[in-house]
């Protein structure tokens, strides 16, 4: 018997020997007290992982990211609020992203437990910019912030979008004595602004 034929028969014998398709079990909701805020236990959150939350009205999101960042040169942003410098389709190819100092997004989830950001190939355009950027500015609804991890894979984006992400915190790294130093591989700063999608 040839080296092919043995191939077949195993690959055969394999297939022929599948266990029958079964669905998948549902898993059982892992939820948290549902009285809590969970606009503050997302700040919370956000604030443990080194990362900054306004809550706070901004009538000018220009005004506010030139303040926040005043030796920021190159402000690249893709939502309409805020005009910056350039747009991520103006970026040709991924790297130019690591010359950008400010990027500015929309992410469509925010999760309370852990103070994340959902982000996926629609929000950032160029999916380099959440990470190449030196600061990265997040508007996020509050209407869009869900209790924990559970809640947010349920969101759509896992399944439809070829690039999803939940991001937690600005880069960071602890060494051997327990100091945490930011930025390790990605961006210095992450800033959520609580803001809802404009009509």
């Amino acid at each position: 018997m040839s080296n092919d034929q043995v191939r077949n028969t195993i690959l055969d014998s394999v297939r022929k020997n599948q266990p029958t398709s079964r669905s998948m079990p549902q898993i059982p909701y892992f939820g948290i007290d549902d009285t809590k805020d969970l606009v503050e236990l997302f700040t919370q959150g956000v604030m443990r992982m080194a990362g900054a939350v306004i809550q706070d009205a901004i009538p000018d999101l220009d005004d506010f990211v030139h303040h926040r960042f005043p030796d920021a040169k190159v402000i690249c942003s893709a939502v309409p609020e805020c005009k910056g410098a350039i747009r991520p389709k103006e970026l040709t190819h991924w790297p130019e992203a690591s010359k950008t100092d400010v990027s500015i997004v929309r992410s469509p989830l925010g999760v309370a437990e852990t103070g994340s950001v959902l982000l996926s190939d629609v929000e950032l355009q160029i999916n380099t910019i959440a990470f190449l950027s030196h600061d990265l500015v997040v508007l996020l609804d509050p209407d869009q912030i869900v209790q924990n991890i559970h809640n947010a894979y349920q969101h759509p984006y896992f399944k439809a979008r070829p690039y999803s992400l939940l991001m937690t915190g600005p880069s960071g790294s602890g060494d051997i004595g327990g100091i945490t130093v930011h930025p390790a591989q990605g961006v210095k700063t992450l800033t959520i602004v609580l803001a809802g999608v404009p009509h």
